[in-house]
């Protein structure tokens, strides 16, 4: 048996500190990616649970809408990946809307308590977010936009899940005369 209160908290800790090494600004785009089967020590995609995407997801939510920042959950590869997010940010990004809804074996619990949080959600089937978290090796990183930097967590499970993170900076364009801004994201 997984103990909720542990997996709360696990995330809490995972997400603070990818939050402050990503330095992310209001209005940017957190996707997520999760396997509760991973979570529990299982195969990804053997063992879904909904109690603990909601446990996950809500917390996450909860710490991001504080520092206005929009999440979105991606789904398994039988729904190609889509996303579920808020339809404020669907249209403001005018991003296309997909016609699916998840269930647990198709989308997952990561998916279906985004359906139960968020405020006014649906799935779409592309983003571009600024940085990410991937609990169980989903593979968010075809959502989260060039250029990409791992960030390791101080956590790097969670339950028994492995635990990545990515965040991105904007690209390097010049030669050897150029000068750049500094950044606490880019490496040396």
């Amino acid at each position: 048996m997984v103990d909720l209160k542990l997996i709360k908290d696990q995330t809490q800790t995972i997400l603070l500190d990818v939050l402050e090494k990503a330095q992310l600004r209001p209005g940017q785009i957190f996707v997520l990616g999760l396997s509760s089967s991973e979570v529990q020590g299982n195969r990804i995609g053997q063992a879904s649970s909904r109690e603990i995407g909601q446990v996950i997801v809500k917390t996450i939510l909860d710490i991001l809408d504080q520092r206005q920042l929009y999440l979105a959950v991606q789904g398994c590869e039988h729904l190609n990946r889509a996303l579920v997010v808020e339809r404020a940010l669907a249209e403001q990004k005018d991003l296309e809307i997909v016609n699916v809804l998840p269930s647990l074996h198709a989308g997952g619990s990561g998916q279906l308590a985004a359906f139960d949080y968020m405020q006014d959600p649906v799935e779409v089937e592309f983003i571009q977010a600024q940085a990410g978290l991937d609990i169980g090796d989903t593979a968010i990183g075809m959502h989260v936009k060039h250029v990409q930097v791992p960030v390791r967590p101080s956590l790097s499970q969670l339950g028994a899940a492995h635990v990545t993170a990515l965040a991105s900076r904007p690209k390097l364009i010049g030669g050897a005369r150029a000068n750049y801004h500094r950044d606490q994201i880019r490496k040396a």
